[in-house]
């Protein structure tokens, strides 16, 4: 079976920079190697698809969140944000920053029917 997409799941924020940035950077490496590739944010880190954001988190000794994000997307990889997170935090359409969307749960199980999933700690 030739898998659809790679997703990388990501669900820690500004509070744990490391967690945040390790992700995105299986995610970055991925599409720029031609795969298809998403992060799927959950609870804090819906906060990384909103305009500005990744900006603020950083960690010594690892590359800059924002740039990982831009290399994402500049590549064709996308960031999904859990629809019943962005909802908790009042976060909405207008709130997005580029190659982020809102999905729901159908989403992500159909992308997972059909993809291949990586867990990360």
């Amino acid at each position: 079976m030739e898998v659809d997409r790679l997703l990388f799941p990501c669900s820690h924020g500004a509070a744990e920079p490391e967690r945040a940035i390790i992700p995105f950077i299986a995610a970055a490496t991925a599409a720029v190697s031609g795969h298809r590739a998403a992060v799927v944010c959950t609870v804090d880190a819906v906060w990384i698809g909103t305009h500005g954001h990744a900006t603020t988190i950083e960690a010594d000794g690892m590359p800059r969140l924002d740039d990982l994000v831009g290399q994402l997307v500049d590549n064709g990889g996308e960031i999904w944000l859990c629809s019943s997170c962005v909802t908790r935090r009042g976060i909405d359409e207008p709130d997005l920053r580029d190659g982020a969307q809102i999905v729901g749960a159908a989403t992500l199980v159909d992308a997972l029917a059909n993809g291949k999933a990586i867990t990360l700690a």
